[in-house]
C-alpha cells in the first residue's frame, strides 16, 4: 500500500494521504509505504547516483532479508529519484525522501533516521551505507548479526585486522588512518575507524541520541560515534573491505575536511566545559567521581 505521512519530529506524527513533510521551512517529501514492517532499514543518500542505484537496490532486495531501503535524495539532477520511484512499482519496501537541495551527508543521515523512527513499525536495526558501491550489501547480514549480540552501535572497519582499503594510495590511507587515531582519542572511544560509513545502529540508541544529532557534512559518522559514548551505550567495530567508488567521481570536498577537524575541536571543548560547568556547579575541587567519569567518558569502548 502507497501512502504518505507529514510530521514534525519523529516523537510527534501526524498521518494524512499527503506528502511527508520534515521542517515545514524546508519543505520535504517521503513516498512509498509508510506502513512498511521490516527487521532492517537502510539509509542510502543520494545525489547523482543513477548509475548505481538500481544495480544497488536489486542486490539489496536479492539479500532476502527483512528489509525496507530508504532512499534520500538531495534532488538529483541526473534523475536518481525516478529510477527509485520505477523500482518502487516493483518493490513495496522502498521509501523515496526527496529533498528540495544538496545539503549534506549529515543532514541525509539524521532525516533518514528521523523518517524511520516516525513510521508506525520503525526497523530494530538501521543500516547507514554509501550508495556508490564503496560498501558490499553482503555485509549487513554481518553487521545485524553482531548487533543482535548486544551492541548498539557496529561499525564496518577499514583498519581493524582483516579489513582493508582498495583504489586508495597509500598516502591518503595513511591520512585517515591518523586522523582517525586522532577522533577516536579525542572522542574517548576505542575505535579504529571512526569514519566508516558502514553501520548498523539499534533502534534503542537511535532513540537516545536523535536529538543530539546536528552536523551537516561528514562529520556526522564522528558525532554518532561521540553520542553513543556520551550515553553509555556499546560500540564495536568488524573488519570490512571499502574500494573507492566503483562507480562515479568523489564528493568529498575541502569545506568538508575542515568542518570535520572544526568539529573535532568542538567536540573536544564541550567535553572540556562540561566538566567545567559540574565543577562550577558545587566542587571547589575535582572529585574523584568527577574525574573518573571524564576519563571514563575517553577509554569507554564496547569491543
Amino acid at each position: 500500500m502507497s501512502s504518505q505521512v507529514s510530521f514534525e519530529t519523529y516523537a510527534k506524527t501526524e498521518r494524512y494521504r499527503g506528502n511527508l513533510e520534515i521542517e515545514p521551512k524546508l519543505p520535504k517529501v517521503l513516498r512509498g509505504n509508510v506502513e512498511v514492517n521490516s527487521e532492517i532499514g537502510v539509509i542510502l543518500p543520494t545525489y547523482c547516483e543513477a548509475a548505481n542505484i538500481e544495480k544497488l537496490i536489486t542486490e539489496l532486495e536479492d539479500l532476502n532479508l527483512s528489509i525496507s531501503i530508504m532512499v534520500i535524495d538531495d534532488s538529483s539532477p541526473d534523475e536518481t529519484s525516478n529510477i527509485v520511484r520505477t523500482l518502487q512499482m516493483k518493490y513495496d519496501n522502498i521509501l523515496l525522501f526527496l529533498r528540495p537541495r544538496k545539503t549534506g551527508l549529515g543532514t541525509a543521515i539524521t532525516d533518514g533516521i528521523k523518517a524511520f523512527l516516525s513510521l508506525k513499525n520503525p526497523p530494530k536495526f538501521v543500516i547507514t551505507m554509501d550508495a556508490d558501491y564503496s560498501h558490499n550489501p553482503k555485509d549487513i547480514l554481518r553487521l545485524v548479526n553482531l548487533s543482535k549480540k548486544g551492541y548498539d552501535l557496529v561499525i564496518g572497519s577499514r583498519y581493524l585486522p582483516g579489513g582493508k582499503t582498495t583504489k586508495w594510495s597509500p598516502v591518503r590511507i595513511m591520512i585517515s588512518k591518523v586522523a582517525n587515531k586522532f577522533a577516536s582519542v579525542i572522542i574517548g572511544a576505542k575505535i579504529r575507524d571512526c569514519t566508516s560509513g558502514l553501520r548498523c545502529y539499534s533502534l534503542g540508541l537511535l532513540r537516545k541520541v536523535i536529538g543530539e544529532l546536528h552536523c551537516q557534512t561528514y562529520e556526522i559518522q564522528i558525532e554518532t560515534i561521540r553520542q553513543t559514548v556520551k550515553k553509555g551505550c556499546s560500540i564495536t567495530e568488524m573488519p570490512i573491505t571499502f574500494t573507492n567508488r566503483k562507480l562515479g567521481k568523489s564528493k568529498l570536498s575541502l569545506n568538508e575536511v575542515r568542518q570535520f577537524v572544526s568539529y573535532i575541536g568542538k567536540a573536544s571543548l564541550e567535553d572540556y566545559f562540561e566538566i567545567s560547568k559540574r565543577l562550577h556547579a558545587g566542587e571547589r575541587e575535582p572529585s574523584d567521581e568527577i574525574l573518573i567519569d571524564f576519563f571514563q567518558a575517553r577509554v569507554r569502548t564496547g569491543g
